[in-house]
This record gives C-alpha cells, sequence and structure tokens, in this order.
C-alpha cells in the first residue's frame, strides 16, 4: 500500500513532460518553418537582381557574361556561389511561355539551407530553389519598319514556311486582339522588336508548328503612328497604255511630272516597258504581269504610284517588278531622281481605299522604297520573294504564306518603338 501511495501524481508529470515535448516541437517547427521562409524571400531576391543584371548585360550588345555578373550581384544578397561549403547556384533554364526569345533571360538560384532542428531528424539540408524571368530592353528606340494600322482581329500572319525578315527595324501591330500575330507551319519571323499594342498576346499559342520568332516582344505598346505625304494633284486621266503589243515607254511627259491612269498594266503580251521617271496616278489596278521575256518592266528609277478611289494593286505569278521610290538607291548603283516630299515611297494606296495588295506566288520583286495602304490589307503568296530595300511597309493587315520570302529596311516615316529598360517581367 506504501508502494501504490508513492505512485500518485506521476501521471500528471508524465502528461506535462509529453505536453512540453509537444509544444517543443511545435516551436521547433514553427523556427525552422519561418527560417526556411525567410530564406526562401532572400533567395527569390537574389534570383529577381541576378535576372535583372544579365538582362542588361544582353542589352549592351555584347553578350557572353551574364554568367559572372549573375553570380557577383546573387553574392551581393547573400548567396555567394563560391562558398567551400553549401554554395548558391545560379543557373539560366530557357525561357519558355510568353516570355521565350533571344530578349528574355531566366535564372535559376538554389541554395542548401541548414535548418535548427529538424536537422535532428535528418542531417539532408533543405534546398531552396527560386526562379526569375528578365528582358533586356537596352533603352532603346526601335525604328519601325512595319506598321500595322488594324485594331482588331488577327492583323500579322506568317504561315506555311514563310519567312519575313526586318532589318535592323521593327513590327508595331495595332490589334488589341490576343491572337493579333500568328507564326505557324514551320515560318520565320526574325525582327529587332514586334511591339504589340495587345497586352494579352501569348507567344506560347502564337507561335506555333516548328515556327521562330527572333526579336524582343513588347506587349501594350502605342499605336504607330506613321506621318504621310500629301495626295498629289492630277487631272485627264488616261486609258490604260499598257494592253497592247510591242516596246513603250510609259509615264509623264517630263521625267518628274505627273500622269493619271485608269489603270496600268505593265508587263503583258511579251511587251517591253520602261517606266519614265515621275508621278503616277491609278484609279483601277495597277498590274504588273509577268508575259515580258521574266521583266514586268524596264526601268522604273525615280517612281511613285499612287492609288485613289478603289485602286489596287496585283503582282501576278511569276512577275518580275523593278522600282526605286525618288531619291533612293537604283538597284545597279546611283540615286534616283527626286520628287520631292514622294521620295522614299514607292507605292501609296490612298486611305480610304480598302482593296486587297496581292503579290502572287513565283514573282520575284525589287521594290527599292516604301509601299503605304493605310486601310487595306497586303497578301504576299506562294513562292514571292521580295526585298524593300529602302523604306517599309505600312497596312492594315499583313499576311505571308507558302514559302514566301521578304526583307525590309526601316522606314523614318513609319516612327518608332521605345524598347523600355532591362527590367523584371517574372
Amino acid at each position: 500500500m506504501r508502494v501504490v501511495k508513492g505512485e500518485s501524481g506521476q501521471a500528471v508529470v508524465v502528461t506535462a513532460v509529453f505536453m512540453c515535448l509537444v509544444a517543443m516541437g511545435f516551436l521547433a517547427l514553427a523556427l525552422d518553418a519561418g527560417y526556411l521562409f525567410r530564406e526562401k524571400r532572400m533567395v527569390q531576391s537574389a534570383a529577381d537582381a541576378a535576372a535583372v543584371a544579365a538582362a542588361e548585360e544582353v542589352a549592351s550588345g555584347t553578350p557572353g557574361n551574364e554568367q559572372t555578373v549573375a553570380n557577383a550581384v546573387a553574392k551581393l544578397n547573400g548567396f555567394d556561389t563560391a562558398l567551400a561549403k553549401n554554395p548558391a547556384v545560379v543557373t539560366f533554364p530557357a525561357p519558355s511561355g510568353r516570355f521565350s526569345g533571344s530578349a528574355y533571360v531566366a535564372v535559376n538560384v538554389a541554395k542548401p539551407v541548414p535548418t535548427f532542428f529538424l536537422g535532428a531528424f535528418s542531417s539532408r539540408l533543405a534546398t531552396q530553389t527560386v526562379s526569375a524571368t528578365g528582358v533586356a530592353g537596352s533603352n532603346q528606340l526601335s525604328q519601325t519598319c512595319v506598321c500595322l494600322t488594324g485594331t482588331s482581329g488577327q492583323t500579322f500572319s506568317v504561315t506555311n514556311g514563310a519567312k519575313l525578315t526586318t532589318n535592323s527595324c521593327g513590327i508595331i501591330d495595332d490589334s488589341t486582339s490576343s491572337n493579333s500575330v500568328v507564326v505557324s507551319g514551320n515560318s520565320t519571323l526574325s525582327t529587332l522588336s514586334l511591339g504589340l499594342v495587345s497586352s494579352s498576346w501569348n507567344r506560347g499559342t502564337s507561335v506555333t508548328g516548328g515556327s521562330t520568332l527572333t526579336g524582343q516582344v513588347v506587349t501594350g505598346v502605342n499605336k504607330c503612328a506613321p506621318t504621310l505625304p500629301p495626295a498629289p494633284a492630277y487631272s485627264n486621266c488616261q486609258g490604260d497604255p499598257g494592253t497592247s503589243y510591242g516596246t513603250y515607254t510609259f509615264g509623264p511627259a517630263t521625267a518628274g511630272g505627273t500622269i493619271c491612269y485608269s489603270s496600268l498594266t505593265v508587263g503583258t503580251h511579251g511587251s517591253t516597258c520602261t517606266l519614265t521617271p515621275g508621278i503616277y496616278v491609278i484609279t483601277g489596278t495597277l498590274h504588273f504581269g509577268s508575259g515580258a521575256n521574266g521583266h514586268a518592266n524596264l526601268g522604273g528609277n525615280g517612281v511613285f504610284f499612287y492609288l485613289t478611289g478603289s485602286a489596287n494593286l496585283l503582282i501576278e505569278n511569276g512577275a518580275n517588278v523593278n522600282l526605286v521610290a525618288g531619291g533612293s538607291t537604283q538597284q545597279g548603283g546611283g540615286t534616283a531622281p527626286s520628287l520631292g516630299v514622294y521620295d522614299g515611297i514607292a507605292i501609296y494606296q490612298a486611305s480610304g481605299d480598302t482593296s486587297t495588295l496581292t503579290i502572287q506566288g513565283g514573282s520575284t520583286s525589287y521594290i527599292g522604297g516604301a509601299l503605304y495602304a493605310p486601310s487595306a490589307p497586303m497578301n504576299v503568296g506562294n513562292g514571292s520573294s521580295m526585298v524593300f530595300p529602302i523604306g517599309g511597309i505600312l497596312a492594315s493587315s499583313f499576311t505571308m504564306n507558302g514559302g514566301s520570302s521578304l526583307n525590309v529596311m526601316a522606314d523614318t516615316n513609319l516612327g518608332s518603338m521605345a524598347m523600355g529598360s532591362p527590367r523584371l517581367v517574372q
């Protein structure tokens, strides 16, 4: 009985000890969890800073030093990659999703973190890994060479093996739709920048089927605002002189003058055509054919075509067009005669004229000057090959397909886009 009485109160002691251990366990868990959360936030800060630093290195125009600067910035934020024990690790995974492309830099920062109490149950360290993505905006302006004025729907399409290259210049698309730009079917779009008014465009759903898009993509930009010349004065439109056979010289009576045609057909029936330098006003169809021994025209230096009313452009299958705008460099060298305010513009379809500009399959054209059609779509078809060595493209929408290729140069009349500073985007 004396022994039994001596054991009274032991359950209380055991319970108290147990509760203390449980409380200490929860305290230990809370301390470790809080510490790990703090470390993760610090690793995230290091990753963010490293991503921006690497993006700045890309924006400098001489990439290749991203790893060094990312390591240095991570160290400044408390994560040293050169430690002998438990060093941090900075890696560069391929950017993905809507932020994939040569202008984007993704950074991972990983760090083994020792715990205070959990280490009593496991000798393994808790590794914190976070990611961040920066974009190299470069604080520069990207001069525009393609301006698309359509404000809704799909306004830019490069499909079925087509290839569009803009030389040290960019594209601005005014559509607010999420599918405003589509590159599909093993096509290639290579540009300095792609500026989208739309803020909801997604690369992952818009660049598909083995296609590639290179260049910095900037969403939410302002619409392009081109500077357009005034309409030329004209009167007494003549009939189409190009429907007969033979050798002809078309155009104004004096070089640099103005002439109006109800329609103008160039390069049919085996005819050989030379275009006189000057201003051509067309109220019907401007038609370049392929029936003149492979050349739609011989000579077209210092010309400006103004399409008005319901006029339209047709470059047919297999045509070979050679047009050089006033003041621009001719294909064989030298400078074309000046046309004043129309210098640098080869074809201008007036605002309000919605007739489609069509360049059909198989044509090979050299257009030394801009092609403006602010209210109309432009279609480049199967196998067409065009070079715009001076000037750019202005249209409501633009479609390329079927193996066609096009090279476009910058156009000061089409303005420019701010590419922005290197910054964090994800």
